[in-house]
């Protein structure tokens, strides 16, 4: 997986980009990370990339040429047409199954807005598919970028030590994740599940599809309904 960031802040992809699993992803070559300042683009001697929006209103937008330049600097190194994910909260919402599907792609393209967003022109040229994180406000696309690259990366073989660690994260069978514990067996005088110290494995995974079932029908109860009836029609 190749991933393209267009960016205004590139110091911000790089310090966290390079840290934990997605830093041995891409010593290992599994990941590759290419970062591009959308300032370099620009045909400004200021360097400027924004300006005051048609029609009036508070704050800036981003103009059309350098992203435009920018992306097809980024499709000329590649060879071909990359997909670009736009980073805005009018997109549809990031969850596990687009971190899956994205996985399979072999290079993508993640456009961080800033400002009161981009001029929609150029995202119509590009034919941007427009992803948020969640029903709320950033201050650009540089987080939820980095988001969806470490949850993305999660999916691609080899990124995890062990392969059935991302289908047991939570969502990962459209349930919550079980508890988990480790040592010391008692802790503040709480001891773990006895059944978990049986050494019995179908009792262990019977006893955690339980309490997933119980966690999200408690925590996150859409979840819990989807699942019921997904499963009921089996």
């Amino acid at each position: 997986m190749h991933y393209y960031v267009m960016t205004l802040f590139p110091d911000m992809i790089d310090a966290v980009m390079r840290e934990s699993i997605l830093g041995r992803a891409q010593s290992s070559g599994l990941v590759e990370l290419t970062v591009k300042n959308i300032r370099d683009y620009t045909l400004d001697k200021h360097t400027r990339v924004d300006d005051y929006p048609y029609g009036g209103g508070a704050g800036m937008v981003m103009e059309a040429e350098p992203v435009w330049r920018c992306y097809e600097a980024i499709c000329s190194e590649v060879g071909h047409k990359v997909k670009v994910i736009h980073l805005t909260p009018q997109g549809k919402v990031f969850n596990q199954s687009l971190a899956k599907e994205y996985a399979a792609e072999e290079d993508l393209i993640f456009l961080c807005g800033h400002y009161e967003g981009i001029d929609e022109r150029v995202l119509e040229e590009i034919g941007t598919e427009d992803v948020s994180i969640g029903d709320y406000v950033l201050t650009g696309g540089e987080l939820p970028a980095m988001v969806m690259m470490d949850a993305i990366a999660r999916h691609i073989p080899g990124v995890l030590h062990n392969e059935d660690s991302a289908d047991a994260d939570s969502f990962g069978n459209g349930l919550l994740e079980y508890p988990q514990y480790t040592r010391p067996e008692t802790f503040h005088d709480r001891s773990v599940p006895e059944i978990l110290l049986s050494g019995h494995h179908a009792n262990v995974e019977k006893w955690r599809l339980e309490q997933s079932l119980e966690r999200t029908k408690e925590r996150r109860p859409d979840l819990y309904e989807a699942w019921i009836s997904k499963n009921n029609k089996k």
